[in-house]
């Protein structure tokens, strides 16, 4: 049985992310691991030895009352993720998924993904989390962090679920948008939405044929495919294509040295997801 880790926080996203994890684990018959990690800054054992900063007379008391404080913290920090996850597999128990199972770890979220997904097929992850900048639609390091280490396509929510129904998939030739290709005639999560390959830019005969060797082999997948060359600046150019063409999920490389996977990771990548405002996955 496949299995899908969902990792959820206390943003807005967390709905979301719930919602494209069922919608994904109906697709393919998965199970879901709902997954809450407490940031190891809580926990007291990591906390920094405030010992030689307190002058002699009120060490001791104030040492105390800093440890007791921390023990408050690091409680009421479980009792929420505990309580967070319990609502998450009731909402995802609504949604129709009958194995769903909870995980509270107390780590560095990349770190506990890249340990967590050793046994996953995918992972669900919310675009902008509890501490990112809303004004201005900041992503936050920590999901830059987890793209940079995560093995596993990582499927980026977006705020809000919209059921998916068209698919667009930034086409550079490379290794990773192969397995991207590779993922989508060997499941039946896509199977039954419509697909546009899209190419910004291609003009090598040997980009061109692999451009349509992809579209063949979704075409013989049963995929309804299209496939489309366009020039200019790539982040506009699939921001542009998203937008007018109605799509619900884009499907992208990540890492390699092209124009269009130079975009996943670093300070376009930022960009790239600020301008499409719909679901992203991500291939290394």
């Amino acid at each position: 049985m496949q299995k899908i880790i969902a990792v959820i926080d206390s943003s807005v996203y967390a709905t979301s992310v719930c919602d494209h994890a069922a919608w994904l684990a109906k697709r393919i018959n998965a199970s879901v691991e709902l997954v809450h990690v407490i940031s190891r800054d809580i926990d007291p054992a990591h906390n920094q030895d405030l010992s030689g900063s307190i002058g002699l007379g009120a060490r001791t008391a104030l040492l105390e009352e800093l440890s007791e404080l921390d023990k408050q913290r690091a409680t009421l920090a479980k009792s929420y993720g505990r309580a967070l996850l319990s609502d998450a597999k009731t909402h995802m128990e609504a949604a129709g998924v009958t194995d769903v199972t909870t995980r509270l770890r107390h780590d560095e979220l990349s770190a506990a993904v890249s340990e967590l997904e050793s046994d996953a097929d995918v992972v669900v992850i919310g675009k902008r989390g509890n501490s990112a900048n809303f004004a201005t639609l900041h992503i936050g390091p920590n999901l830059e962090r987890v793209a940079r280490t995560s093995e596993k396509p990582l499927f980026v929510a977006s705020r809000g679920f919209k059921d998916i129904q068209r698919v667009l998939i930034a086409f550079d030739g490379g290794r990773s948008v192969a397995r991207a290709i590779d993922m989508l005639t060997s499941t039946t999560a896509y199977q039954g939405l419509e697909i546009e390959l899209l190419a910004v830019g291609l003009t090598p005969d040997a980009m061109k044929k692999r451009l349509t060797d992809a579209e063949t082999r979704l075409r013989d997948a049963c995929y309804a495919v299209t496939s489309k060359e366009v020039s200019g600046i790539a982040e506009e150019v699939i921001a542009k294509e998203v937008n007018e063409q109605q799509f619900d999920l884009l499907l992208m490389g990540a890492y390699g040295h092209s124009r269009i996977r130079n975009l996943l990771i670093g300070s376009t990548t930022t960009e790239m997801l600020r301008l499409c405002q719909i679901p992203v996955v991500l291939f290394r």
